[in-house]
Order: structure tokens, then sequence, then C-alpha cells
């Protein structure tokens, strides 16, 4: 195994991000769908969505420069009836992550956890069956909830909920909060909402406020490296709590205008019909990796990975007036 690659901004790239399939039983409001737009097809898979054999071999190829984590994303990448058999064959000095939406979780977690599944992201927007069909257009929020607690019971704690924070969704985050402090083995992930992937900027919401909020209930506070984000462990205000006494994490994922995420971003996407790209904002950086020939696989991660520029401070730059502007010089 060789050592990670770098490009040019003394960015190592350990991570790769796979998107399995655009196809999806949800219709979330603020979804990208992998930074792409919402180009979600019909639920049928297409002819041009990866094998499984495709995926096996470009983790292969990638083993080669030190990759050490892969996350299975989509769409929903639980509507592959083959996932199991794409983790079990993941090469095994990789970590496997997924996030999914959680609905299929019951009946499949523990065949999950052991094909060699090590952690799950389960996107959940509220606590409210009538405010999660608001954002998802999905009736599923008993199913998902049924899905935490299978992943639990499989053995895949912690489960990690992703939550995206914007105007439709930020009168939920205390009662999100309050929900993994009071709840063993649940983590909570707000992520700022990204108006130049999904659209409407109106929905747009300062994510200072919320780091501000946190950090006046959190018990203690952490930030990691990765990224420069800020943990919150913050105790549960229920004398009923189920818990066990200790504080929940809270984790704020704020991308948008950040040069030190961006700077710090070690992470190759690959679409699922088998395009590279270095950023999640960007798809002026698409790359084909052809007939996913080990040879046509290796040149064109090698070739994405040269050509990576942070989005944030590289790729737009701040003019005089403070605005973010793509940096033509």
């Amino acid at each position: 195994m060789s050592e990670p690659l770098e490009d040019e901004f003394g960015r190592e790239v350990t991570e790769v991000r796979i998107s399995l399939t655009d196809r999806c039983n949800f219709d979330c409001i603020y979804c990208h769908n992998e930074g792409l737009g919402d180009t979600r097809g019909p639920m049928e898979p297409s002819d041009d969505e990866l094998t499984a054999d495709e995926v096996i071999r470009f983790l292969e190829v990638v083993e080669e420069f030190g990759i050490e984590k892969v996350k299975f994303t989509g769409g929903e990448p639980m509507l592959r009836a083959d996932l199991e058999d794409i983790i079990r064959r993941t090469p095994e000095s990789m970590e496997v992550s997924l996030t999914t939406n959680g609905s299929f979780l019951r009946g499949r977690a523990e065949d999950l956890k052991a094909a060699g599944l090590a952690r799950v992201n389960v996107s959940q927007d509220a606590l409210n069956p009538e405010q999660f069909a608001a954002v998802t257009k999905s009736g599923a929020y008993e199913t998902v909830l049924d899905g935490v607690e299978a992943a639990l019971e499989a053995g895949l704690a912690p489960v990690k909920l992703n939550m995206v924070v914007f105007e439709q969704t930020a009168g939920y985050v205390e009662g999100m909060v309050e929900h993994v402090a009071n709840r063993e083995g649940l983590q909570l992930q707000l992520i700022e909402y990204m108006p130049e992937l999904a659209g409407r900027p109106e929905w747009n919401i300062d994510i200072g406020r919320v780091h501000d909020w946190l950090a006046d209930i959190a018990d203690r506070v952490e930030r990691r490296e990765m990224h420069n984000r800020k943990r919150y462990w913050v105790s549960s205000t229920d004398p009923d709590a189920v818990g066990d006494g200790d504080p929940g994490m809270v984790e704020i994922v704020d991308p948008v205008e950040n040069p030190t995420f961006c700077a710090n971003c070690h992470r190759v996407r690959v679409t699922h019909n088998g395009y590279l790209k270095g950023c999640l904002n960007r798809n002026d950086d698409l790359q084909s990796m052809g007939e996913m020939s080990r040879t046509e696989i290796r040149e064109t991660f090698e070739d994405v990975v040269a050509n990576r520029i942070p989005y944030y401070g590289e790729y737009l730059a701040e003019n005089d007036d403070s605005e973010w502007v793509r940096n033509v010089t």
C-alpha cells in the first residue's frame, strides 16, 4: 500500500464517499443529491448505475493509495439489494460507514453489521410525524424511528442522526438535542444548509446562532481537528431521562464560507454512474472513469486528486465587499 495522494495544497486524500444510486424513496425538500442537484430518476435501477463488481474494483484500486475509509451514500443506498455484498467485499483495510434515511434498517441492520458495517448515519430532521412529512415528503416517520432502534440493537452504536438546519427545521433543533441527550447510543450532527447546492437561499439561517446556544447549554465543548468542527456535550433536562446520565454529543458541520473546512478536506466522491469529483460544491471537475478498468480508475483518481482545489479560499475568494466570488487569478 502506498502513502495517500496529496493535492497541491498538501491535503492528503484518505477517504472516499460513494453514491450507490441516485434513487430515493423520500423527496426531502433540501436534497442536493451529493452536489449533483435533484437528478433522481425512477425507482428502478438505471443501466449506468455502478455494479457491485465496479464498486469493489474501484475500492481495490484506491486501497493502493492509502484510502482508509469509505462511506456509502445515495440517493438511498439501501435500495441496493446487493449492499450487504458490497460491504462484505470491501477491502478489510477500510472502515465502512453508511448514510441512509433509515427506512430499511429494520430487517437488514444485523446483516449489515455482520457484513462489516462499522457506523451508520440516519437522516432525521424532526421528532413529529407531521413535521417529518413536511420536510421529507414521506410518511415513514415511525419506520425511521424503528430503523434507528434496529441499528442500535444490531450493535451499530453510536448511531449519528443527521439534521439539516434551515428555516423549516430550525425550530426543531432544541427537541433533537434533548432527544440525543436523553437517549443512550445516539449522537446528533447538525448540518448547515447549503443554498449554493440546494437552491432557495431564503431558507438559510445563521448557523452561528446555533453554535452560541449550544455553547451556553453544553457541559463541555471540544474542537475536532477534522474541518475544525465543534462538538458540544449536552446533558438531558428531562428528570425521567432513559439514558445512562452521560451527556449527549452534538456536532455542527458548517462548511459554508468556511476556508478552514475546505482546507482540511480529505475526501473524493464517486457518483452513482462512475464519475469522480474532488469537491462536493463543484460539478465542473467531474471526471469519468470510462469502462472502469483498473488502469482507467487509477489514472482518473490520480488526476482528480492532483487537481483538487479548496472551494472556499481558493476556488472562491473574498472580494473587497466581503463577497465570495470565483477566483479567476
